[in-house]
């Protein structure tokens, strides 16, 4: 099995089958609605999704000597200059290694687009969590030659997002999040947000996603005439129609789905015209988006007890030239708006409530092929929040070409840590026991591995 090149239109394809799984579990058409636990505080869940596989051998890249000298030697050999190549491309740190065997002080260093989240390491506030993939079950390189247990379709855009987000190697039509909040919201129209694009995260089997544009306003075609009551009407008759019968299931989720935020939109104008934001948010697509989802949560979290999962996005990541540079200015737009989000939740009062996690459908390869990084797997994330211990967990990869961690020999490694044990570790944090997450959120699969917790949540 070898890496293949995707066409970024794979990531129209990914947005249909996801809306088509989500559509379809929303109707009920795909799995049984779970019955909802009590709880009694609020709190939620924030998926920052990078599309395209984020390079996290180039945002968090290990100083220990061989690692350092391995890294250097192959993005020199082919002539690209990653955040590996030179100290002051990094920001140096250190880190007692966290869930392994051997609790070794590692030396590290974020990549130097991230200043504001290395701040925020530095205050705790930060878990680095280390070559997390998808897996069906823990995978040793001679089980990845003879095909045993391995994931399908590795290295596939579509494949592996939708795998990332459902939490499972196993085709599903919901998302981790969603069934989290099957099981905890609610049951409200705020429960289960995506803003700016849509993602299967989010989608369960009764908690279906509505979406809303990035910058949370909703402006319709013939929606805006004067006087008012004019408009009012055409909204209204919009709602009628969307709140119509409709044969085609698809389209009547996706009805379901606009109805659900003109709610919100509607919600969402009142609060902020009574107390806006006073964070300052930077002018990138990204910062809009936890721009929103910060008012989403000062409104819901207002309104007492309960559970939300939140979907944002950035694309770019599957870079094809320039990689220095465009990797670079996604990944500090990335650090500018998860700082900035942190402080608007400092503001509303809900830091502790609210944790921020990174997802990406693969890492990408140590070796560069043509100047640029090639799909690979197994990748680093990161877990930003008050309630997040901080720290690195995981070990590094062995960086040795064609050695025990790397499946193709061009540094393309196999996860340590799966989807599972990430978003359980979430999940625990959330509200949900180890029932739920075994038996209800993860189909039976966490139990294959031997830390269902990382333990990287307070």
């Amino acid at each position: 099995m070898k890496p293949t090149s995707n066409p970024r239109r794979g990531f129209l394809r990914t947005g249909g089958q996801a809306g088509a799984l989500g559509a379809l579990s929303s109707l009920g058409l795909l799995s049984a609605a779970p019955a909802h636990a009590e709880v009694s505080d609020y709190k939620a869940l924030v998926c920052l999704y990078m599309f395209g596989g984020n390079d996290g051998n180039d945002m968090i890249v290990p100083l220990d000597a061989l690692r350092y000298q391995q890294d250097t030697a192959a993005c020199a050999s082919h002539g690209l200059a990653l955040s590996g190549a030179a100290n002051t491309l990094l920001l140096p740190r250190s880190a007692t290694l966290r869930s392994v065997a051997d609790p070794v002080n590692q030396a590290f260093g974020f990549h130097h687009g991230m200043p504001e989240l290395d701040a925020l390491f530095g205050q705790g506030n930060v878990a680095a969590v280390l070559n997390v993939g998808s897996l069906r079950q823990p995978l040793t390189k001679a089980q990845y030659v003879a095909r045993a247990g391995v994931p399908p379709q590795l290295f596939s855009h579509p494949d592996q997002t939708l795998q990332n987000q459902a939490g499972s190697a196993a085709a599903t039509g919901t998302g981790w999040g969603g069934r989290l909040v099957d099981l905890l919201g609610t049951g409200g129209g705020m429960d289960s947000v995506s803003v700016g694009s849509g993602g299967l995260f989010v989608e369960g089997a009764t908690s279906h996603g509505n979406q809303l544009p990035a910058n949370g306003q909703l402006n319709l075609a013939g929606m805006s005439y004067w006087p008012q009551a004019q408009a009012d009407a055409r909204r209204n008759a919009l709602r009628a129609i969307l709140g119509s019968e409709n044969p085609n299931l698809l389209a009547a989720a996706a009805n379901k789905a606009l109805l659900g935020g003109m709610d919100l939109v509607t919600n969402l104008g009142a609060a902020n015209a009574g107390e806006p934001l006073n964070t300052v948010f930077p002018s990138t697509a990204l910062a809009t988006q936890l721009k929103t989802v910060a008012q989403l949560i000062k409104l819901r979290a207002s309104q007492g007890k309960g559970r939300q999962v939140y979907f944002v996005s950035l694309d770019g990541f599957d870079t094809h030239g320039g990689q220095q540079w465009m990797h670079w200015n996604l990944l500090k737009q990335v650090s500018q708006a998860m700082a900035a989000f942190q402080l608007a939740l400092s503001e509303i009062g809900a830091a502790q409530n609210v944790t921020t996690f990174t997802m990406s459908e693969f890492g990408r390869t140590l070796v560069p092929n043509s100047g640029v990084t090639d799909h690979a797997w197994g990748n680093h994330q990161l877990v930003v929040g008050a309630a997040v211990k901080g720290g690195v967990y995981g070990k590094f990869p062995d960086f040795t070409l064609g050695g025990a961690d790397d499946a193709t020999g061009r540094g393309a490694w196999i996860p340590q840590f799966s989807n599972q044990q990430y978003g359980a570790t979430l999940g625990k944090w959330f509200g949900a026991d180890p029932q739920m997450l075994e038996n209800q959120v993860f189909n039976k699969e966490l139990s294959r591995f031997a830390l269902p917790d990382l333990d990287f949540m307070n």
